[in-house]
């Protein structure tokens, strides 16, 4: 199978998206209709993401096999070391090996909700660039890794220039390119590039972007994961959070303006976060 690598290589620009694990038959029903309408728009790569504490291991490593085999994409599996021991990641990764999935995004990830004060011993890793290094110990360059940026810093960084050096720390273990976190306001995105550019940073930083669709779930989606919602977003959604079509329609509408604005901007593709739905991604891709 590919890596995403290869293509960073071959491709100045890629679109790529990313889906979840659904949690019931009728989810995953639905998610394999998205799948079917997402693989006719072709996009680079397909990320799938990996339950807090690891709870949806399987139910990732099934997905991700569905999307390369079943519908012959490119996957991307999430992989958080929160809880696993060494031995855990060792297996898991060779299960990965086993099956020939071969690009990964390295995370540190969340403790559990059933285990929110976990603390890592002995036998875990504390950081994602931990993670990094005993990928590339461990299996050469037989994966493509990935690790996540924060445009507007990681809620647990005391400040945007620590934060960078952090992202330093993990490409510098072997992480390969950087894929962000939401933001709504385009300038974090460009700052944050060249915050990284001037420490020496040079791997390609994939803008992530969320097209909201609902208001209410975007708001508290970015109080659990740190990200900023700007006060123009306020001013034109939270008017018509009851609309669920308007919603919709003005949704795609500044989705499509984000990204042109990143493109034309020198951004090196769009990261696109499905929520499990062709739309509006197809609506957005279409219009750029």
């Amino acid at each position: 199978m590919e890596k995403i690598t290869d293509i960073l290589k071959s491709e100045p620009r890629t679109f790529s998206v990313e889906i979840f694990p659904p949690k019931t038959e009728k989810g995953m029903v639905s998610l394999e209709a998205t799948l079917t309408e997402l693989a006719r728009l072709k996009p680079d790569f397909v990320s799938v993401t990996y339950g807090a504490g690891g709870s949806s291991r399987d139910t990732t490593l099934n997905v991700v096999r569905m999307v390369q085999e079943k519908y012959r994409l490119l996957a991307m599996h999430h992989f958080t070391c929160v809880i696993h021991s060494r031995s855990e990641i060792k297996s898991i990764l060779d299960q990965l090996k086993a099956h020939d999935i071969r690009n990964i995004l390295a995370l540190r990830g969340d403790a559990p909700k059933e285990n929110p004060g976990w603390m890592p011993g002995p036998e875990n890793f504390k950081y994602a660039s931990e993670l990094v290094a005993f990928i590339r110990e461990n299996y050469g360059d037989f994966f493509s890794v990935g690790v996540a940026g924060f445009p507007e810093g990681h809620p647990l960084a005391p400040d945007r220039t620590f934060d960078a050096e952090i992202l330093r720390k993990k490409i510098n273990a072997g992480g390969e390119f950087v894929m962000t976190q939401l933001f709504f306001d385009n300038e974090e995105y460009f700052a944050y590039v060249k915050r990284l550019r001037a420490i020496g940073v040079t791997a390609r930083i994939i803008p992530g972007i969320l097209p909201i669709t609902n208001y209410e779930s975007a708001v508290n989606f970015c109080k659990g994961c740190g990200a900023s919602v700007p006060q123009k977003v306020h001013d034109i959604f939270k008017p018509i959070a009851d609309d669920k079509e308007k919603t919709l329609e003005i949704g795609t509408r500044f989705a499509i303006g984000q990204c042109r604005d990143l493109l034309d901007n020198g951004a090196p593709g769009l990261h696109l976060y499905t929520l499990n739905k062709v739309e509006p991604v197809k609506s957005i891709l279409k219009a750029l």
